[in-house]
């Protein structure tokens, strides 16, 4: 399957709206993205998973990498998931205490998370 990605501004935020599958095969094209926004001078990304389908190690990565690099320039990554498999995965992983977790983009973008 297919990764398509998508970049809006909501609330002060760069928001990543991904679908398909995550893996060895796409994961390059997510990288790509999220590099770039942090490149241009993004300081909040939300990584918008709701229409994802799976993820694999190589997604997860790329999703790790990506919060390490905006963090060390001061910046915040979090992710819109609400799916119970791909929840299961950052929680199987111990990556849902590294990321800030939330069920919608409106969550994720108000002022309070910013």
């Amino acid at each position: 399957m297919e990764l398509s990605l998508s970049t809006r501004e909501s609330a002060g935020a760069s928001v990543v709206d991904v679908g398909g599958e995550i893996d060895v095969y796409t994961s390059p094209k997510l990288r790509e993205r999220l590099v770039g926004l942090v490149n241009d001078g993004a300081t909040r990304i939300v990584v918008n998973l709701a229409d994802v389908e799976f993820i694999d190690s190589t997604g997860l990565g790329v999703l790790v990498g990506a919060l390490k690099r905006i963090r060390a320039r001061g910046g915040s990554l979090s992710l819109v998931c609400h799916e119970d498999g791909l929840l299961r995965v950052f929680t199987i992983t111990g990556l849902e205490k590294v990321f800030t977790i939330f069920p919608s983009v409106e969550a994720a973008t108000e002022p309070t998370h910013a």
